[in-house]
């Protein structure tokens, strides 16, 4: 079998390649068989038939001589004796970079499957970032695995039908490989769901045989009617790929009797106004179904997938779905970013889908950059695969291609990192509307910045792309490294005060010797060690100034740090008790978390105290922000009077962050949480308060039982 494959490899690529090439698929082909000689699959057949067969899904994409030598060898570096060197020694240096982006990372020991997999990824889309062709070889490799997977055992093979249709089947319809992408999701299909899969295959046929009259019929009275037109055109039916059929049974809860549109109809024409002028042709002809009409070709989707799609109202109320385009898009569309080898590189539409590519992978190295560890990167990976996108414009006009869901700081991430970092506000369609607000098809999108400001954490919830998620986080975690670093130097500053000596009279030698001894890289991340509670300020205090054990331990007392209120999330304000200045307070350190700072008589504190580093904290002098408190009212129920206490907390100065209320019987308990700035102007609130003759009672709520 192994003979006429090889055979029909070689014919294949003659077609396209010159001699010289084929004669050095050739050598692949004996290098590769006797390499693993002897060596079978899991299905008991010979293991060169694998190489052979992912070569041979490639030839249709007319990959070049090197890409399909790689495929040949693509297995015999991880199972054979064969090394890199040896590739690179007898078919140079382009197919043995190939074969190397292609090797596995079975040889790295993972915690868990989840992690080897992801890992995995994080290589494959590095190779593949240096060179497209390394995915198109493996997207091969996974589709003649899943050809053939009835050999390995059940469980087995649902996981990988699982990673196939999760990653591999979308990156290959990011890429435009549209063949490759619904066979790997119909096999995928087969896989995850046997029984279902099987009933309906069998329905497929049985329709395909009672609706052949039918699109017979369809096809004849488009023919016919675009003849009669003086448009040159070549009409085809197609059946959707079962998997595509599933997923609108599911989504719109049908049965298979009720999908009445399993076939689809294609028109390819000669050039661009043909196309316009065929649709308004088959507008005459069937009458289209409103809002089912999509112009891909003036606004391409982002893998360069160009084509008109309309639906109309066919024979006997049957839905058609038709798509017309030019031959020079339908061989885009079948073979996506691959038809970089099929024209020249002239072509500015392949110039601009080779473009969009690299982009989309260069985003993906970014997350990979940026991501806390591969598990991370791949739900980045996952969120990025959305096949559903929308397609909105820039003030200037340009098209960005978001996924479906979008919001406007997915945009503004996707227009560059500094302007999802510095948004404010924006503008849809002219409007000002929500930063959470989804994006349609079409709405024209502003984006307002201000250069001071920041990521929000809250942004966290609705973002849907792997670039926004992923910079988020990053900016967020470099602003809680900063705060925390400088939370920490004061901290370190305080503690040589307490022994009697200055920071600042540290130089380059005692530092160097400390990072040697710690084994960390820089002073500014012994800071941040020390802010986010992984060091204690006293010991590294010790450590730098070479001092040991002589000095007391009672010494770290003496270090009182002053809170300002503006060090960010390195000093957090216990919910609990809600301090505000003015208030007798005291500093925990708690690993990871920084300074979180507590009233002296907060009960929370009393019961939970265990091995934490305290420290005296006290108020800065000049302290310009508000703080969160919380106060319990006692109202009479009676009309009118919840607009005097707002009035009463608005004379004050004070804002009203949030209220609740309980009913207590003829009175109302009523909670606010209030915005003051220290206990003296709390104290002029609670006293404008009680001036009303509703208040029945009035209290400060110190921690979260009251």
């Amino acid at each position: 079998m192994s003979q006429a494959d090889a055979a029909a490899l070689l014919q294949e690529v003659s077609v396209y390649l010159r001699a010289e090439d084929v004669a050095l698929i050739q050598s692949a082909l004996d290098f590769s068989h006797t390499a693993h000689e002897g060596q079978l699959r899991q299905s008991g057949a010979p293991y060169v038939t694998h190489p052979i067969a992912v070569a041979r899904i490639l030839t249709p994409l007319h990959l070049d001589v090197h890409a399909i030598t790689a495929a040949l060898l693509h297995d015999v570096v991880e199972d054979t004796s064969v090394t890199i060197e040896d590739i690179s020694e007898r078919f140079g240096p382009a197919v043995s970079n190939l074969v190397e982006g292609l090797s596995k990372i079975d040889k790295l020991k993972f915690d868990t499957l989840e992690d080897a997999q992801a890992e995995n990824f994080r290589k494959m889309l590095m190779a593949m970032a240096r060179d497209v062709r390394v995915i198109l070889i493996k997207l091969a490799d996974r589709l003649h695995n899943m050809r053939t997977l009835d050999s390995v055992s059940a469980h087995k093979s649902a996981r990988i039908a699982r990673e196939t249709i999760d990653i591999y089947a979308p990156i290959a319809n990011r890429l435009g490989l549209n063949t490759i992408y619904q066979e790997l999701e119909d096999l995928s299909f087969k896989y995850l769901h046997p029984n279902r899969y099987a009933v309906l295959s069998k329905a497929l046929k049985v329709a395909r045989g009672n609706r052949r009259e039918v699109v017979s019929k369809i096809l004849e009275s488009i023919g016919q009617r675009l003849d009669a037109n003086n448009i040159q055109a070549e009409v085809k039916g197609r059946e959707k790929h079962l998997f595509g059929i599933y997923q609108k049974m599911q989504s719109k809860s049908l049965a298979f009797a009720q999908v009445l549109d399993i076939y689809g109809f294609r028109i390819l024409v000669n050039d661009i106004p043909s196309c316009y002028f065929a649709l308004g042709v088959l507008h005459s002809l069937y009458k289209p179904f409103p809002g089912k009409f999509k112009d891909y070709i003036a606004i391409p989707k982002a893998n360069g997938y160009q084509s008109l799609h309309t639906t109309l109202f066919g024979p006997f109320g049957t839905p058609i779905e038709v798509q017309i385009r030019t031959h020079e898009m339908n061989k885009l569309a079948e073979s996506g970013v691959a038809s970089h080898w099929l024209y020249k590189a002239s072509d500015t539409q392949i110039n601009e889908l080779q473009q969009k590519t690299h982009q989309w992978l260069q985003s993906l190295l970014e997350s990979l950059a940026q991501s806390g560890d591969s598990v991370e990167f791949l739900e980045h990976l996952k969120i990025d695969l959305f096949p559903d996108e929308v397609y909105v414009f820039s003030p200037k006009g340009k098209i960005y291609a978001l996924p479906r869901g979008a919001t406007t700081v997915d945009f503004a991430y996707s227009v560059h990192t500094d302007i999802g970092n510095r948004c404010v506000a924006c503008k849809v369609n002219s409007e000002l509307v929500p930063l959470r607000s989804e994006l349609r098809n079409g709405d024209r999108v502003e984006i307002i910045t201000a250069p001071q400001a920041h990521p929000n954490p809250a942004w966290l919830g609705y973002v849907v792309t792997s670039k926004a998620r992923s910079e988020i986080r990053h900016s967020l975690k470099t602003m809680h490294l900063n705060e925390s670093a400088h939370l920490g130097e004061r901290l370190l500053s305080q503690a040589f005060n307490a022994l009697g000596l200055k920071l600042v009279d540290m130089d380059d030698v005692h530092w160097d010797k400390l990072l040697r001894d710690t084994g960390v890289k820089s002073r500014q991340d012994i800071f941040a060690d020390i802010g986010l509670g992984r060091r204690l300020n006293m010991v590294v205090a010790k450590q730098l100034a070479s001092i040991g054990d002589t000095i007391s331990s009672d010494a770290l007392g003496n270090a009182v740090v002053t809170i300002q209120g503006t060090e960010g999330m390195a000093v957090q304000f216990a919910k609990c008790c809600r301090p505000i200045p003015g208030d007798p307070i005291i500093g925990i350190i708690k690993s990871g978390q920084g300074l979180i700072v507590h009233t002296h008589d907060c009960p929370t504190l009393r019961k939970g105290r265990g091995n934490e580093q305290w420290l005296d904290v006290m108020w800065d002098k000049h302290i310009t922000r508000t703080f969160d408190v919380n106060i319990k009212l006692v109202l009479a129920n009676r009309r009118g009077v919840l607009a005097k206490v707002a009035a009463a907390i608005a004379d004050a100065d004070s804002n009203i962050e949030n209220v609740n209320f309980s009913n207590e019987g003829e009175y109302t308990g009523t909670y606010f949480t209030l915005q003051v700035n220290n206990r003296l102007h709390l104290a002029n609130i609670l006293r404008n308060l009680r001036k009303i003759p509703e208040v029945v009672r009035i209290a400060r709520l110190k921690n979260a039982g009251q």
